[in-house]
């Protein structure tokens, strides 16, 4: 079993544990939804696409999800998401979590990986650096109305415009053995 302990999201912290443009665009993110460790509670998918910010006086992450992708409707569904980074070492399992559906894969067993139940009842993995539970704040369907570089709808052949999220960073989960204040995922 894996041990976490909480922290708060706060600025400096997340600050020292994201570089946006690498975190994102180079090691990639499993955004994950549901609320249990059972292959049909819950589904992740691997992602290369998004951002941090501030929005609302809020500390945010962005994300969007094709309604195309299996965990859409788990997304659509839960008010919470989570957003786990790893290491180096997990980069092949993150491959496999983008290019093979939960609908026909249990993407853990395949990649490797332990989900875990982080409070307040969001899906992360024991292996993940950390994981950033975040509520759902904002959701809209991108228009190819909306793309002022027309060039952008090259990325949509069939037509499956992204849904975009944007989430308020609640806790930071990191693993710690023997934290007083760390909590057993089940």
């Amino acid at each position: 079993m894996a041990r976490f302990a909480s922290c708060d999201a706060s600025g400096p912290l997340l600050e020292s544990l994201v570089q946006p443009f690498t975190s994102i665009g180079h090691e990639w993110m499993l955004i994950s939804a549901g609320t249990g460790t059972s292959r049909n509670e819950w589904n992740a998918m691997t992602a290369s696409w998004g951002g941090f910010g501030v929005h609302w006086n809020r500390r945010t992450v962005s994300c969007v999800i094709r309604p195309t992708r299996h965990t859409f409707p788990f997304a659509e569904r839960e008010p919470l998401l989570t957003f786990s980074f790893f290491g180096p070492e997990h980069k092949k399992a993150l491959q496999i979590c983008g290019s093979v559906s939960g609908r026909d894969t249990d993407k853990a067993e395949a990649a490797g990986i332990e989900p875990v139940v982080l409070e307040p009842g969001a899906v992360g993995f024991s292996q993940a650096r950390f994981s950033l539970v975040c509520r759902k704040i904002y959701a809209q369907d991108m228009s190819p109305a909306c793309f002022i570089d027309k060039g952008l709808d090259s990325f949509y052949e069939l037509k499956d415009y992204h849904r975009m999220y944007i989430c308020e960073i609640l806790r930071c989960w990191t693993p710690a053995a023997g934290n007083d204040e760390a909590r057993t995922a089940k």
